[in-house]
């Protein structure tokens, strides 16, 4: 727990300052977007996340590495490759000055399990509390690149989760997110998910 922790901190100072990005200039390059996203980033398509009102510097990174392929998502290829830096940050910029949407709908037969794991993780397998980089509101660490949960859908949430769990996602910072859904149940996942869909 400590190791993790300690990667943790760490990690923020490895996250590099992003470019100043203009939103006026995305919306307009924002068009192709709204096809999965919607039109202000609240995606109507769960295995399409809400990116509505997330960080400017998680959107770079992630926009970024999805172009140079250290993420992994085929469905952005054809839009990302052409794309300069100024594009991604005009980008960034534009959706995180959208409104997100409010929380969804939760099972409430799950809401028990991932709130206890979202406030106080897991101690008997190192399973630390998501709000250490998620904050209690789950509106994450903008200045240290630590993206927004809040309302993400469900489905969108437990594959990324069951994505770092199986390594097939791997751009995250020092392992931490590879290493802490390793430590994860199945059940665990899907609860957090959840729970994080109902977080407004």
């Amino acid at each position: 727990m400590k190791k993790l922790l300690i990667s943790l901190i760490i990690s923020v100072g490895l996250i590099s300052a992003t470019q100043a990005g203009d939103p006026v200039a995305g919306k307009t390059k924002a068009a192709t977007c709204g096809a999965c996203h919607g039109a202000d980033g609240n995606s109507l398509a769960p295995n399409f996340p809400n990116i509505a009102g997330q960080g400017e510097r998680y959107l770079v990174k992630q926009i970024t590495e999805i172009k140079n392929g250290d993420r992994q998502v085929p469905e952005m290829i054809g839009f990302v490759m052409g794309l300069t830096e100024t594009d991604i940050a005009d980008l960034a910029a534009y959706y995180a000055e959208q409104k997100p949407a409010t929380g969804g709908s939760v099972d409430p037969e799950l809401v028990e399990l991932g709130k206890r794991i979202f406030l106080g993780g897991n101690e008997a397998t190192g399973v630390p509390a998501c709000i250490a980089c998620h904050s209690p509101n789950g509106k994450g660490v903008e200045a240290a690149g630590f993206p927004s949960l809040a309302g993400q859908h469900e489905a969108y949430t437990e594959k990324q989760l069951i994505d770092f769990y199986n390594g097939d996602r791997h751009n995250d910072e020092n392992n931490v997110m590879r290493d802490i859904a390793s430590r994860m149940h199945m059940d665990e996942i899907k609860a957090v998910s959840s729970y994080i869909r109902g977080l407004k």
